[in-house]
C-alpha cells in the first residue's frame, strides 16, 4: 500500500513541474568604448538589473572621464583598459557599444573586425562616405554586424506610423515627409565639454546640427522610403550663432527628392524647445508623430485627425540594450533604422548636403 500511495504521489508531484524547463541564455559579454558622448550617460543606468548582458571593459584614456563615470555609475576601476587591444587581450568579448567622436567609428569597426566582435554606435554612422565605405567592407571582411543607435529607432509612434503606411497602406503612395529634429543647442542644453569639444567641430563630427539632427530624418526617411537612394538632395546652412559655433552650422535645411515624393529635413541648434516629430503625407492620408508615444492619423474620409497611442515596442525591439544582444547571439541580423544599408544611404544624403549648402546648387545622385 504505502509502496502505490509514494507512486501516486510521485506522478502527481511530477504533473506540477514545468514539461521541459527553459535553460537561461548567459549574459552576452559587452564593452564600451568611449565615454565622450554624452549619450554614454543613457546608457549606463539602462544595465542595471539586466541579465541579458554582462558589461567586461570599458575602453577610455582619459582620467577625468573615467573619474566622472566611476564615481556618477559605480563602476569597477578594473573595468578600464587604455586601448581595443588591451581590451581583447584581456577577455572574451561578443559586442561593443561605441561612445567615441564620430570620426573614431572608423577605427573602432576596423578593430573590432579583426576579432570578430560586432559593433553598435551611436548616430550618425560616420563622418563621410569615405568612412562610411571603409566600415561596409571592414564589417564584410570581419563577418560582423554593424548598425546605428538612434533615439527615434525606439519610439512606438515611428513604428505604428511605419504599419500605417506599409503593412496597411491607408494613406497611399507617399508624397511628403517632414521630420524636425534639435534643441535649443549643445551648449545651452548643458552637454559636457568633452562632448562639445568633438560634437562642434568639423572633422571629428562631419558637420554640426546638420550631422547632429539631419541623420535622424534622413535615417526615418530612408527607411519610409524603403531604402530607396533619392535622386537629388538641396540644402541650405547657416552660422546665426557664431560666437558660440565658430567652426560649424548651427542651421540646416534639406530637400530630398525622389521620382515621386520628397523629403525636407530641419536640423536646428536653435528650435526654441527639444523636438524630435514627423509628418508623413501619402497621396490620400496623413500620419503624424508628434511625441514619441502618440499617433495623429488622419485617413480618406476624415475631417480630423484622430489620436491614439501606440503599443510600446517588446521583445528585442524594447530598446538597443536587448537589440545589441539579440544581434550577437545571432539571434536576428540589424533591419530598417538601424542597418548598416539603410545608414550607408543616410551618409550620403548628408554628404550630398554639405556639397549642395557649399555650392549653393543642387546634388543629383547617380
Amino acid at each position: 500500500m504505502n509502496s502505490i500511495r509514494s507512486a501516486i504521489f510521485a506522478v502527481l508531484f511530477a504533473m506540477t513541474l514545468p514539461a521541459h524547463p527553459q535553460t537561461a541564455k548567459p549574459p552576452v559579454r559587452i564593452a564600451v568604448v568611449g565615454l565622450s558622448h554624452d549619450h554614454a550617460r543613457g546608457f549606463f543606468p539602462k544595465l542595471k538589473g539586466r541579465s541579458e548582458v554582462e558589461l567586461v571593459g570599458i575602453v577610455e584614456t582619459n582620467r577625468e572621464l573615467i573619474d566622472i563615470y566611476s564615481k556618477q555609475y559605480n563602476l569597477d576601476s578594473k573595468l578600464f583598459v587604455p586601448s581595443l587591444d588591451d581590451l581583447f587581450a584581456r577577455t572574451k568579448v561578443q559586442a561593443i557599444a561605441t561612445f567615441t567622436s564620430t570620426f573614431e567609428h572608423r577605427a573602432v569597426v576596423e578593430r573590432c573586425a579583426q576579432e570578430h566582435v560586432d559593433v553598435m554606435m551611436e548616430k550618425p554612422l560616420a563622418v563621410n562616405m569615405e568612412h562610411a565605405r571603409a566600415i561596409e567592407a571592414a564589417a564584410k571582411r570581419g563577418n560582423i554586424q554593424v548598425f546605428v543607435n538612434y533615439e527615434t529607432t525606439w519610439y512606438p509612434g515611428n513604428h505604428a506610423a511605419y504599419e500605417i503606411v506599409h503593412d496597411r497602406k491607408e494613406i497611399g503612395d507617399l508624397r511628403k515627409i517632414v521630420v524636425h529634429d534639435g534643441h535649443r543647442g549643445p551648449k545651452e542644453i548643458g552637454c559636457s565639454q568633452y562632448f562639445l569639444d568633438w560634437l562642434t567641430d568639423p572633422v571629428l563630427n562631419g558637420g554640426g546640427a546638420l550631422n547632429d539632427f539631419g541623420c535622424y530624418g534622413a535615417d526615418l526617411a530612408t527607411w519610409l522610403m524603403d531604402g530607396q537612394r533619392p535622386v537629388s538632395v538641396t540644402a541650405v546652412t547657416q552660422q546665426i550663432k557664431p560666437d558660440i559655433y565658430p567652426k560649424v552650422e548651427d542651421e540646416a535645411t534639406i530637400v530630398i527628392t525622389y521620382p515621386k515624393a520628397q523629403a525636407i529635413l530641419q536640423a536646428s541648434w536653435n528650435w526654441p524647445f527639444d523636438r524630435k516629430d514627423m509628418e508623413i503625407y501619402g497621396r490620400t492620408g496623413e500620419v503624424l508623430v508628434p511625441h514619441p508615444n502618440e499617433l495623429q492619423v488622419r485617413l480618406p474620409g476624415q475631417n480630423k485627425l484622430t489620436e491614439s497611442t501606440p503599443a510600446p515596442l517588446s521583445g528585442v525591439n524594447t530598446d538597443y540594450i536587448s537589440y545589441l544582444a539579440a544581434v550577437a547571439r545571432k539571434e536576428i541580423v540589424p533591419t530598417g533604422l538601424s542597418s548598416l544599408s539603410v545608414n550607408m544611404t543616410v551618409v550620403e544624403i548628408l554628404d550630398a548636403a554639405h556639397e549642395s549648402a557649399r555650392t549653393g546648387k543642387r546634388v543629383d545622385l547617380k
